[in-house]
């Protein structure tokens, strides 16, 4: 671990390699799981405001998840996320064919909307923990991303690179800045021994 500003970030996100292959596991991390895409308070706001143009997206069973439980939901951590279809998919999910896509997303995409979606899901396997201090970056290993593990390592791209625009989006260019001198003077200290 090590401080940048006011976060402390995993090496982790420095030295695993990671591009995802949808082609591979179809979107598994937006159906699979026990809880929906985590948000902010701010985000929950954009939700309640863009949810008109992105309910044409979505799907019956999306649609009626939300109806039920609200655009967003209060986890049993108390942490506020997406609501789920049965406990299981985003409810902002749709398919193209086998492959889970976010309806938030296509909307952003056919300019509907100027928000491309939960800050979470496109940091994604990046997870930002916001303490009192500071907020912690950590890598989130999980065994469905064993495709994008492998493409990152055939790629040779590492994680911080794969999220770049998401921690853009989330901290700032200079603090993205400042994480790409680190990485540089990491490899140097620590690369060739790997």
């Amino acid at each position: 671990m090590f401080q940048l500003g006011k976060t402390i970030v995993s090496e982790d996100v420095l030295e695993k390699q990671f591009v995802c292959n949808l082609t591979a596991c179809h979107g598994a991390c937006c159906v699979d799981g026990d809880a929906g895409a985590p948000l902010s308070e701010e985000e929950t706001k954009i939700l309640d405001e863009i949810y008109p143009k992105v309910k044409p997206m979505l799907r019956p069973e999306g649609i009626a998840a939300i109806e039920a439980q609200g655009k967003w939901i209060v986890g049993t951590d108390g942490t506020l996320e997406t609501p789920l279809i049965d406990d299981k998919d985003c409810a902002y999910v749709i398919f193209d064919g086998k492959t889970a896509l976010c309806g938030i997303e296509q909307a952003y995409n056919q300019g509907e909307v100027s928000w491309k979606k939960p800050v979470s899901c496109h940091l994604y396997p990046v997870r930002v923990k916001d303490f009192s201090e500071f907020a912690a970056v950590n890598y989130d290993q999980w065994d469905i991303c064993d495709p994008a593990c492998s493409l990152g390592q055939e790629l040779q791209v590492p994680v911080y690179k794969f999220v770049k625009e998401a921690l853009i989006r989330r901290f700032g260019e200079n603090w993205y800045l400042e994480l790409e001198k680190v990485a540089e003077e990491y490899q140097k200290q620590f690369g060739k021994r790997r």
